[in-house]
């Protein structure tokens, strides 16, 4: 039964693909070809052609914008992976295998939509504007490159063949001009010699006709005629060298004035060729400083890195002598605090060993007491003594200018060692003062080891860390000298 009507166009839709500027179509040799591409389709009138438009395409087929939306990638495909193929100057002259090609690879794939593909045209072939090009693109950059080569070829072999031509022009003109000038020459000769045979004759017949005169007045007038002749003869033989002169003259004046055209005719095609090799040079000169920033920058970058190695290596070189100088300081501070921690022990167990058999006798007197007892009264004693005992203890520290506390023991378990038993049962305060003065007491041996290894310890961790930081300052410092 009937699901639903769809109306189809059948007419023949026009659709224009048009490819220009950053989307211009890419030819094997990597040249941008602007390119304008007509495609004329229509739905395949059978059963299945019609159903598949109607399903693929709809009401589409009646507005080409919406279909030539629809079926751009299709199309822009086509043409651009055909173009992959040709390069510029084959696309121009197979301009009909080209968009035969393009036909056969779009028949399956416009069927598939219900559509069959009538023809193909090629409205538009140019190649793209230099400005519209990327030269960050590397399809742009090797075309760019491409397109400037044909240029400066072209431009080469043109100045050329203009330059040639201007001479060959010059040269015509110079035949031209000693062909005419020769042409004049003769013709000056040639009335030159007529007016004197006229006269030749003349005189002639003038002899001829004072011949028939009177003897005398024939032989006067015959010497008169001579000597006319004569002088009419220098005459003529005067103007005629005259002319001649004149001829040679004006005949040379022009021949060196071609010559001289065809001289600066000859510089300026070699101008024309210098300028053609300077333009050759100043490309190579580009190339070869482009190429020379290439190498500079590489030779930067390496540079950068031995040096950042060298830095890093003499970092490690740093740090590891400060942590070998701060530990040999720990380990000397530790080992001056066991020995003083030692003497401090064997000192106050031979006086508790004199006290004991000094006291053997009341405490044998006394064992019939308790231990709660004897404990309290030992207790009590140490009450007694203990303001005399701090009094003499501090008299040392009154001069200490200051004090760092670099180490604290006798808080409870926590600071003491396994070792020190006898340290751990004293009172609070008596650990702590006991430290202090220990501390004080290794405190110039201490010293005396940093200044050997060339550590401030008097000024505690912030003088260490200022030598340390000099020190990582001078070498900075001293880096770009190796540079």
């Amino acid at each position: 039964f009937l699901h639903r009507v769809s109306e189809v166009n059948m007419k023949t839709t026009r659709l224009e693909v048009v490819r220009n500027a950053e989307k211009s179509v890419i030819t094997v040799d990597r040249l941008r070809v602007d390119a304008t591409v007509e495609f004329y389709v229509r739905v395949d009138p059978s059963d299945s052609g019609v159903a598949t438009a109607a399903q693929a395409l709809a009401g589409k087929t009646f507005r080409s914008e919406d279909l030539a939306e629809t079926l751009e990638g299709k199309l822009v495909d086509a043409i651009l992976s055909v173009a992959a193929n040709y390069t510029m100057d084959e696309l121009q002259n197979e301009r009909g295998r080209y968009v035969g090609q393009i036909t056969e690879i779009l028949k399956p794939n416009l069927s598939q939509n219900g559509l069959l593909l009538e023809s193909v045209s090629l409205t538009r072939l140019d190649q793209a504007p230099f400005h519209t090009l990327d030269e960050n693109n590397a399809f742009n950059a090797i075309g760019l490159q491409r397109l400037a080569e044909i240029v400066a070829s072209s431009k080469k072999e043109r100045a050329v063949i203009e330059a040639d031509a201007d001479v060959a022009v010059r040269m015509s003109k110079l035949d031209a001009t000693k062909k005419r000038l020769n042409i004049d020459q003769e013709e000056e000769e040639a009335q030159i010699q007529q007016q004197l045979n006229i006269e030749r004759e003349r005189t002639a017949s003038d002899a001829a006709i004072a011949e028939e005169q009177s003897g005398s007045e024939q032989r006067r007038e015959f010497a008169r005629i001579e000597k006319d002749k004569e002088v009419k003869a220098k005459e003529i033989q005067t103007g005629r060298e005259v002319r001649k002169a004149e001829l040679e003259a004006t005949q040379s004046s022009e021949l060196r004035r071609l010559e001289r055209d065809i001289v600066i005719a000859a510089q300026e095609a070699e101008v024309a060729r210098a300028q053609v090799a300077v333009q050759q040079a100043r490309s190579e000169e580009i190339k070869a400083k482009e190429d020379l920033e290439t190498t500079r920058e590489v030779a930067a970058a390496e540079r950068e890195r031995a040096l950042a190695m060298i830095r890093a290596r003499e970092q490690a070189e740093v740090d590891e002598t400060r942590v070998g100088s701060e530990t040999g300081t720990l380990m000397a501070m530790a080992k001056a605090e066991a020995e003083a921690t030692k003497t401090r022990a064997d000192a106050q167990r031979s006086e508790l060993l004199a006290r004991a058999e000094g006291e053997a006798a009341l405490i044998a007197s006394e064992n019939s007491q308790s231990d709660d007892l004897i404990e309290m009264k030992l207790h009590m004693r140490k009450l007694e003594i203990l303001p005399d005992v701090v009094d003499s203890m501090v008299k040392p520290a009154e001069k200490i200018d200051s004090i760092r506390i670099n180490h604290v023991t006798g808080f409870g378990n926590s600071g003491g060692g396994g070792g020190q038993d006898s340290s751990a049962d004293k009172a609070v305060v008596n650990q702590v003062v006991d430290g202090v003065l220990s501390m004080a007491l290794q405190l110039p041996a201490v010293k005396k080891l940093g200044e050997e290894i060339g550590v401030n310890i008097g000024d505690g961790i912030k003088g260490i860390s200022d030598q340390v930081s000099e020190s990582q300052d001078d070498q900075a410092s001293g880096e770009p000298s190796e540079e």
